[in-house]
C-alpha cells in the first residue's frame, strides 16, 4: 500500500483539512473539485480506509482521517526537509555540521551564533561532541568535526588555524567546609600542597597540559561535572570556570581562595579558540558560523 502513496495525495488531504472543504481545497490548489474528490477516493481505495464521512452535506474527517492527516503532515514536512538538504548539497552546503567543544568552554557565548546559524540554514543538522580536556582537538585532527572550540596550550599548533574568541577566568575555590576555607589569609603554595587538588585531566594523555598544579596529591577527572560534585563534597580544591560556580558561590557552598603570589598561575585565565585544520576549510555553514562567532566574540 505504501508504494501507491504520492506526496500529491497527502498534500491534497492536508489542504482539505486546513481549508475546510473539497471545494475550498480545489480553489487553493487551483484544481477542479472533481479532481480533488477523485484523489481522495483513490487514496481511500488504495489504503482501504475511509478518510471522510460523506453522510452530511459537507464531508467531515473520520477519526481515522484525523489521525492520518497528522501523519500526512509529518511526511510532507520530512519531504520538504529532504528537498532542502538536497538543494543545499547541490550548492555545496554540508549536510551536517559537526562541532567539538572542550569541557571548559562555556556554552552561553555560543548560543546566539548557533541560533543565527539555524535561521540562516534552517535544515542544517548540527552535532556536538564534548569529551575530556584535549578531546576537541583530537576530534578535529581525526576529521570527525569541522570546527573545535577549545583550549590550545601552550601555543596554537602549526597544523591548526585558530581564532581567539573569549577568555575564561578560572577561580580557585574550595568547599565552605574545607580546612582551606577557614585559613583567614592568602593561601600559599605550601598551604595548597598539603591538600588534594582536583585536576581536570586529558583522558588520553595524562601528562598533557598540566598547568596550575600546586598540590602533592592530585585526583584526576575527565568529567567537569563529576569534579564539581567532589569539590562541593569537600574532597579538595581546584580552579573552576566562573560560569559554573557563580550560583554555588552566591549560595555559600563554595568559597574563593585568595592566593599568595607564589601560588598564583598564568593559567587562571584561559583563551578559548575556534579552530579548524589548516589543510581543510569548513563548508559554507561552518564558515558562516566561524565568521559570526568572530564578529560577536573575538578578543
Amino acid at each position: 500500500m505504501i508504494g501507491s502513496l504520492s506526496l500529491d495525495q497527502l498534500r491534497i488531504l492536508v489542504t482539505i483539512a486546513d481549508a475546510g472543504s473539497f471545494s475550498a481545497a480545489g480553489r487553493q490548489l487551483r484544481r477542479a473539485q472533481s479532481a480533488i474528490s477523485q484523489s481522495v477516493a483513490t487514496l481511500e481505495a488504495a489504503q482501504g480506509v475511509q478518510l471522510f464521512d460523506r453522510s452530511t452535506h459537507r464531508p467531515r474527517l473520520t477519526e481515522t482521517g484525523r489521525v492520518l492527516v497528522d501523519q500526512a503532515r509529518l511526511v510532507l514536512s520530512s519531504a520538504a526537509r529532504f528537498e532542502a538538504v538536497a538543494t543545499g548539497a547541490r550548492g555545496g552546503v554540508e549536510p551536517e555540521l559537526a562541532l567539538a567543544i572542550d569541557p571548559l568552554v562555556p556554552t552561553a557565548p555560543l548560543i546566539e551564533s548557533l541560533r543565527a546559524l539555524h535561521q540562516a540554514y534552517p535544515h542544517l543538522a548540527v552535532s556536538f561532541s564534548t569529551e575530556g580536556l584535549g578531546g576537541a582537538l583530537r576530534r578535529l585532527r581525526s576529521g570527525d568535526v569541522a570546527l573545535a572550540f577549545c583550549l590550545l596550550l601552550p601555543v596554537v599548533p602549526e597544523d591548526v588555524v585558530a581564532s581567539p574568541l573569549l577568555r575564561v577566568a578560572l577561580t580557585p575555590v574550595v568547599s565552605a567546609e574545607h580546612p582551606l576555607a577557614a585559613l583567614g589569609r592568602q593561601a600559599t603554595r605550601d598551604d595548597l600542597e598539603r591538600h588534594i587538588q582536583l585536576v581536570l585531566s586529558d583522558p588520553v594523555d595524562r601528562e598533557a597540559n598540566n598547568y596550575g598544579l600546586a598540590s602533592a596529591t592530585r585526583w584526576r577527572f575527565v568529567d567537569l561535572g563529576r569534579r564539581l560534585d567532589f569539590l562541593l563534597a569537600g574532597f579538595g580544591w581546584c580552579r573552576m570556570p566562573e560560569h559554573l560556580i557563580a550560583d554555588h558561590l552566591a549560595a555559600g557552598d563554595l568559597v574563593r581562595l585568595e592566593l599568595a603570589e607564589d601560588a598564583r598561575d598564568p593559567a587562571d585565565a584561559l583563551t578559548i579558540y575556534a579552530a579548524r585544520m589548516a589543510d581543510h576549510e569548513p563548508g559554507p555553514a561552518g564558515r558562516w558560523l566561524l565568521n559570526d562567532l568572530q564578529v560577536r566574540l573575538s578578543l
